[in-house]
């Protein structure tokens, strides 16, 4: 029998807990930061926040439009990278089965009745890194074409397992969001628990947070793709924990294995956004390595080892149009955070 999570929980919110520092102390540039602080004011009038956490210490933390600490931010698809990270833990703790495993498998109930041997081809790695080959239309913007109709269906798993193989798109990469949904009902499939239940349990819970909540689908399988609501402070802190090779508080919640290969490139992506690795972006600005789950709207966090930096973004998500506030990463941030490699490179 599964077990299902509400919809939120932590009512009250709380304000969640981070070890804090100063710019001086940690040698981050205190005045690029202020540059980025009266851009966002001036040009992103849809922000609400901006987090930079260096070697797991809150230096910089400002809210916008309102917008305050202890409210939660519709994360959109940053949730596809939490999505991963469970499917990690899950696989670590034996509860899964392996990347390698073939989803038919585990899904017989979904199938379609036709047979197709590209379909019984699709292994869960496919899914976490959107080469499954099934038909879909992704635009420029990262646009599905076909959310809407996935999202009206009366069961989603169904609903991606009927859409048709396509042998020239199996194994290459194409931005899906029905990918990472199934990710989210195998592992509710093989660990009797839907995912924000077995979040709260391994993940959220152990990393402290307060207030969080993350929809389902119409069959009560939590959303793989979008849903999670969370605090800035609380993204902030899964970002730390996966740069710190899953530790917190001395406590190992990620594999670390798991994080190395989610967060390096897997497949080649769109140049727009970078190359994929599991349910995260990945790219090189002035050649420093970064990570990123993305978001639409400007739901963003940046993992950047070589500085020790995490940099959280968040944004009014009901928006058509938007700036990426990946500019300011480029622009300000980096800079601020490791100007010794920017003069190396």
């Amino acid at each position: 029998m599964r077990r299902y999570a509400p919809l939120f929980t932590a009512p009250v919110a709380r304000l969640s807990v981070l070890n804090t520092g100063t710019c001086e102390e940690e040698g981050v540039n205190a005045s690029l930061l202020n540059q980025a602080d009266r851009e966002i004011e001036k040009k992103f009038t849809k922000m609400r926040s901006f987090l930079l956490l260096r070697r797991g210490k809150l230096i910089w933390e400002r809210y916008y439009n309102g917008h305050k600490a202890s409210a939660l931010n519709d994360l959109r698809s940053v949730t596809k990278s939490f999505t991963s990270t469970l499917i990690g833990i899950a696989m670590a703790r034996g509860d899964m089965p392996g990347p390698e495993t073939a989803v038919h498998k585990l899904l017989p109930e979904y199938l379609p009745r036709r047979e197709d041997p590209l379909l019984e081809r699709i292994t869960i790695r496919h899914l976490l890194t959107m080469t499954s080959g099934l038909y879909w239309q992704t635009g420029k913007k990262l646009g599905e074409a076909f959310i809407r109709r996935f999202h009206r269906s009366k069961s989603w798993p169904s609903f991606a397992l009927r859409l048709p193989v396509r042998a020239d798109q199996f194994g290459v990469f194409q931005y899906r969001s029905v990918d990472s949904h199934l990710l989210s009902v195998l592992l509710t499939q093989c660990c009797g628990a839907d995912a924000y239940t077995y979040a709260l349990q391994h993940l959220f819970e152990p990393l402290g947070f307060g207030r969080s909540g993350w929809a389902q689908d119409p069959e009560g399988y939590t959303m793989g793709h979008i849903g999670l609501y969370l605090t800035s402070r609380d993204m902030a802190k899964f970002g730390d924990c996966c740069l710190h090779q899953g530790f917190w508080n001395g406590q190992k919640l990620i594999p670390a294995d798991w994080l190395r290969q989610a967060t390096q490139r897997q497949v080649e992506g769109y140049p727009e956004f970078g190359d994929y690795g599991f349910q995260w972006w990945t790219g090189r600005l002035h050649g420093i390595d970064y990570a990123c789950a993305h978001g639409h709207g400007g739901q963003q966090i940046y993992l950047v080892p070589e500085a020790d930096a995490v940099v959280v973004f968040t944004a009014d998500s009901k928006v058509s149009r938007w700036k990426n506030p990946r500019s300011l990463l480029e622009r300000y941030i980096l800079p601020a955070v490791s100007s010794l490699s920017l003069e190396r490179s």
